[in-house]
């Protein structure tokens, strides 16, 4: 797997979260109404398939995602390009809680500083809420990303 960005370390991103990041927007960009493999999706972005399944099914079970059965199976997306933000992604590969929690010490700094933390989590949050798939489909086609034969409609109604 490639390493993680600037932005994503200073995000607190998890791989997992990048992960679905890439194979959401990859679906978007690819699918329209057709199912996407996840064979495709590992080999366009260099994510091992046993780990990105999972991811997937997370996804899928936040209702981000529809999963398709069969030989020409898939995943497509739930809802409209449109319809999916960035902070729905990220809250669907949200860490468990209590994940990353120290040993119990406290000092007495430390509600402070959670509570400007609290702050900054909601500040960002609010901005990832505020950008969609869509405008992140528009982006990677405007910067001419996007491969030949993509999907430039959205037909999920």
């Amino acid at each position: 797997m490639r390493s993680q960005g600037v932005g994503t370390v200073i995000l607190g991103l998890s791989e997992k979260q990048v992960a679905a990041i890439d194979a959401v927007l990859d679906i978007a960009l690819h699918g329209g109404a057709a199912a996407v493999q996840s064979g495709e999706i590992t080999k366009r972005h260099d994510i091992p398939r046993r780990y990105l399944e999972p991811v997937l099914q997370q996804l899928s079970r936040a209702g981000i995602l529809v999963g398709i059965r069969g030989p020409h199976g898939g995943y497509r997306l739930a809802r409209e390009r449109r319809r999916i933000t960035l902070g729905d992604l990220i809250r669907a590969i949200a860490p468990p809680e209590g994940a990353g929690d120290g040993d119990g010490a406290r000092t007495p700094s430390q509600p402070a500083v959670e509570e400007v933390l609290a702050e900054l989590e909601k500040d960002v949050m609010a901005r990832l809420d505020a950008i969609s798939v869509e405008k992140l489909c528009w982006r990677v086609q405007e910067a001419g990303r996007a491969g030949a034969g993509l999907a430039t409609h959205d037909y999920t109604i």
